[in-house]
């Protein structure tokens, strides 16, 4: 069966945007010829599921290119319909259906970008199956935080833990069932 894959970065207070959806305290840990991981990630998925506002956020910085290579499928969750384009379809429906219907399907496993509503919503249904978090080391004090109270408590076991050159602290665990 497909699972749901988180892979975002955090501050080490647990904040995964500054104010005004800022992403720059990211650039502190760049590093040439470093992803963290990523490339070997993605490999191992075919669909992804966005926020609409990390999607347009990363759509400006990077471009349409870095969701929808054409060789995976994309739901950018919004309250807005439009059109799809491409393999990137803009849904609107109710989340915990979505992720049922993408489960049951074959394929590779699904990814979960963020932003932090959608990563919510999921953790509210008890959806993610694993969970890799990179710790950036700076306490921003404010922002976006990456996990919201009012959630239900979920238990979590440990699969591997890496520290990058940059001290950057990649944290892999999985639900435990």
């Amino acid at each position: 069966m497909r699972k749901i894959s988180l892979f975002i970065a955090t501050s080490l207070d647990g904040y995964i945007a500054k104010p005004n959806d800022d992403l720059s305290f990211l650039k502190l840990v760049e590093k040439e010829g470093e992803d963290y991981g990523y490339a070997k990630f993605t490999e191992t998925i075919d669909t992804l599921i966005i926020g609409r506002r990390t999607y347009d956020y990363v759509i400006n910085e990077i471009g349409t290119s870095h969701y929808d290579n054409g060789q995976r499928d994309v739901y950018v969750v919004t309250r807005t319909e439009r059109p799809s384009v491409g393999r990137t379809t803009f849904y609107t429906g109710n989340l915990p259906d979505l992720v049922d219907r993408l489960k049951s399907e074959n394929g590779k496993n699904i990814y979960c970008d963020g932003g932090a509503e959608v990563i919510n919503e999921l953790m509210n249904h008890d959806l993610i199956d694993e969970y890799i978090i990179s710790v950036v080391p700076v306490l921003l004090g404010n922002g976006t935080r990456l996990f919201k109270e009012g959630r239900p408590e979920q238990l979590l076991e440990l699969v591997h833990t890496k520290a990058f050159e940059t001290g950057l602290i990649q944290l892999h665990y999985r639900r435990k069932e």
